[in-house]
């Protein structure tokens, strides 16, 4: 018997080992927002106002931060239904800019951006759960790296178990989220509504408002919008993504531009400027005054919201390794999928250790540094190479097409953030491209032209199969693109 997979109309078989479309619109909306929506926004949304220097200004930065968002948003749509391969940013470099930015981009995710990533989520989630049972006092660091150990052990076992359980849970966290949200929101806009509006008056006069500052207003803004271009991973398991992609994309973030801004709202409505800038947890102190009786939850709350943002990055981070790993680029072990279970288990495991050796040594606050430079550098190429595809194959289909000037403002903004990066902090800057550029050397001896000894190669390839079998693994039956 067999049965069409949808959004490949090519008939599949029911026992064929290959990944299934099984996310819709409402757990891709959860993964955007589930991942956008991390810790910041509750916990420190200061570093807009402390370079914006007014109320005002802060929140326009907020608006437009938002707006280039979706921007960046809508031009990952148009590449996700024109290339319909998972992998996100590592495929459309690979099919616009060519194999060596894309191996690149997959070098750094790997060796440094999302082990890191991954570890300060993690950090935060177990920060926020064991925190509170040791109020005053500092909570044990020993006790606080265990709690985030299970919390990332927990994620990555239900990733490798099934799919639909880590889709139905980032759907239930993402409500989680939401709530919070809106329970920051509600008595915010309801002081705002009764005439508590103090701390609007003159809201753009400032003494400490500098040109040279406002870049960075806009840096800490676009860093808490990241997250919007996880769905693109995740591509080729999302039910009719031409459909799909840019609905839950549009909904999305749209959804989380006007919560950031009503937040922020709320949050001036309870405190002034200063008192916002003084505070190392704003949304503690916004429910400490506005939300005396479940002041306590907020930590758990926010700890949710972390485990949301682990689970979202667990899921779709692997997919580029499984599409680097089919591609020739990494060793054909992390293309592989569980025969009965039918997850990329390989791809998951490979970053476990990874994130719990990183966790143990605890220095991860460079590479976050190292992280947000390589970010944006490849965001800003993928982008550009999306317009180049564009005036080269004109005839390509694109079932989603953004406006030129769209693609073309948010390819001049990302680049600007990677200028802003190399005039603002050079020494890490020079760090992220060193890391970057390391993987060229690799590139050309392992990937373009092998010269690894044949008996390393014997050596390897026995270790695979061993490991083959006893993950239970095999390659893919079923083109899924």
């Amino acid at each position: 018997m067999s049965v069409t997979d949808e959004g490949t109309e090519k008939p599949v078989k029911d026992d064929a080992v290959h990944l299934r479309r099984r996310i819709g619109l409402l757990p891709s909306i959860s993964f955007i927002i589930g991942t956008v929506v991390g810790s910041g926004i509750f916990i420190a949304p200061k570093g807009v106002l402390m370079n914006s220097g007014s109320v005002g200004l802060s929140l326009l930065v907020w608006t437009l931060c938002g707006v280039l968002s979706t921007f960046g948003a809508l031009c990952y749509a148009e590449l996700g239904t024109s290339f319909r391969k998972s992998g996100g940013h590592y495929t459309y470099l690979l099919e616009t800019l060519g194999p060596l930015p894309a191996f690149l981009r997959l070098w750094t995710e790997f060796i440094f951006i999302r082990p890191a990533v991954a570890t300060y989520v993690s950090l935060a989630f177990g920060q926020y759960v064991v925190e509170p049972l040791f109020m005053p006092c500092a909570a044990p660091t020993a006790l606080v790296k265990l709690v985030s150990m299970l919390g990332v052990t927990f994620v990555v076992a239900m990733n490798c178990w099934s799919v639909s359980m880590a889709a139905r849970t980032q759907v239930l966290l993402t409500f989680i989220k939401m709530f919070a949200l809106i329970l920051i929101i509600i008595p915010g806009i309801m002081a705002l509504v009764n005439g508590k509006t103090e701390n609007f008056q003159n809201a753009f006069d400032s003494d400490s408002f500098s040109l040279t500052k406002l870049p960075l207003a806009f840096y800490s803004g676009l860093y808490a919008y990241g997250g919007w271009f996880y769905l693109n991973f995740i591509t080729e398991e999302v039910i009719n993504p031409n459909r799909t992609i840019p609905l839950a994309v549009i909904f999305s973030m749209v959804t989380v531009t006007v919560c950031y801004v009503l937040v922020n709202v709320a949050y001036y409505t309870m405190m002034t400027a200063n008192e916002l800038l003084m505070s190392d947890a704003v949304a503690v102190t916004f429910a400490s005054r506005a939300l005396q009786g479940v002041a306590p939850a907020i930590p758990v709350l926010v700890a949710l919201s972390c485990l949301g943002a682990l689970n979202g990055g667990f899921f779709s981070s692997p997919r580029m390794l499984f599409v680097g790993a089919r591609e020739g680029h990494l060793p054909a072990i992390f293309s592989m999928i569980h025969i009965r279970r039918q997850t990329p288990l390989p791809a998951v495991l490979f970053l476990y250790p990874l994130v719990i050796i990183m966790m143990a040594r605890g220095e991860i606050f460079q590479l976050i540094n190292f992280a947000s430079f390589s970010r944006w550098l490849f965001i800003a190429l993928a982008t550009l190479g999306m317009i180049i595809h564009r005036y080269r194959f004109p005839d390509h289909p694109r079932p989603f097409k953004v406006p030129l000037a769209v693609a073309v403002v948010f390819t001049i903004v990302c680049f600007f953030i990677v200028g802003l990066s190399l005039y603002s902090d050079p020494w890490n800057t020079g760090g992220s491209c060193a890391l970057t550029l390391s993987g060229v050397p690799v590139y050309y001896l392992t990937v373009k032209k092998s010269y690894i000894p044949e008996r390393w190669k014997k050596a390897f390839n026995y270790l695979s199969l061993r490991l083959q079998i006893f993950l239970e693994v095999a390659q893919q039956e079923v083109q899924t693109y």
